[in-house]
């Protein structure tokens, strides 16, 4: 291969998996979420329409719901294997130099200077993004099991919460839809073609744009993730899957509960269907 056409590890396959459960979870929770936000709208009923129907469209929401948030303490679980077993740094952490990286990429864009600034593995947009995405996910999560456990959430906090979480769950969603077209997809489908999150490893000329750090340190013979001597390995790998298992077990156990202990979806009544109705006898003289 030759140096122009060179490619350099960027995701490793765990990293890839979680991209994908996100990408496909969000995807639906999208296209499901925002019809019923702007359900008074013609474009939303003619999109619950094709779908299925709003309880169609409803389970799919929940089971995406589900899916993220399960995807999520995914995350959180990869994330600590990396911290405590393997003693990787944290590189999506802020730094100052991601401070002085922005104000030099917007004096480059500017022509102020004549060189961009070199960035590392991660850069402030994607460190941003990121975060972007952890607050959101979070934020979503809540909110959601809120308004699908309305009932039981109004019994603990004032009633306020319930419209309130209604309000952060939709502008939070409408805010993560936007961020992806207009951020996202720009950054990595049409600034330039990014297929490093399905291939793991991305081309050079993107490298030397936005992670020349990167690039020279693995030019220069550093590994693209730490190693360490198999017998420490192994014995923090151990601790590590036992507690995790036990952990794991615990987390799903409670994430079944919250999704399905209350039932608040109404019952849609057939249009032709015939039921009784109780009308009160007029009293007399009245």
């Amino acid at each position: 291969m030759s140096t122009e056409h060179k490619l350099y590890p960027r995701f490793r396959v765990g990293a890839r998996i979680e991209h994908f459960i996100l990408m496909v979870t969000f995807t639906l929770l999208t296209v499901t979420g925002l019809p019923q936000k702007f359900a008074m709208e013609p474009i939303s009923e003619t999109m619950i329409e094709l779908m299925g129907g709003i309880e169609l469209v409803r389970i799919i929401h929940h089971w995406s719901a589900f899916f993220l948030t399960v995807g999520s303490v995914y995350h959180l679980f990869t994330s600590a294997y990396r911290i405590y077993v393997k003693r990787e740094y944290m590189r999506m952490l802020p730094e100052m130099k991601d401070l002085h990286d922005l104000i030099g990429t917007v004096r480059h864009n500017l022509g102020l200077i004549k060189e961009a600034p070199a960035m590392a593995k991660f850069n402030f947009g994607e460190k941003f993004e990121y975060w972007a995405v952890i607050w959101g996910t979070a934020v979503m999560i809540l909110t959601g099991l809120i308004l699908w456990n309305p009932i039981a959430f109004a019994s603990k906090l004032p009633g306020e919460f319930i419209p309130a979480a209604k309000a952060a769950h939709g502008g939070e969603a409408l805010l993560a839809a936007l961020a992806i077209v207009i951020w996202h997809m720009y950054n990595v489908h049409v600034k330039h073609f990014n297929p490093s999150i399905f291939t793991g490893k991305l081309p050079k000329h993107i490298m030397e744009e936005e992670h020349m750090l990167e690039m020279e340190r693995l030019d220069g013979g550093g590994r693209p993730w730490p190693e360490l001597d198999l017998p420490v390995l192994r014995k923090r790998r151990k601790t590590f899957v036992i507690a995790s298992a036990i952990a794991g077990v615990l987390i799903l156990a409670g994430l079944i509960w919250l999704f399905t202990f209350e039932q608040t979806a109404i019952t849609t009544v057939l249009p032709n269907a015939t039921r009784d109705i109780f009308v009160p006898l007029a009293t007399p003289g009245a």
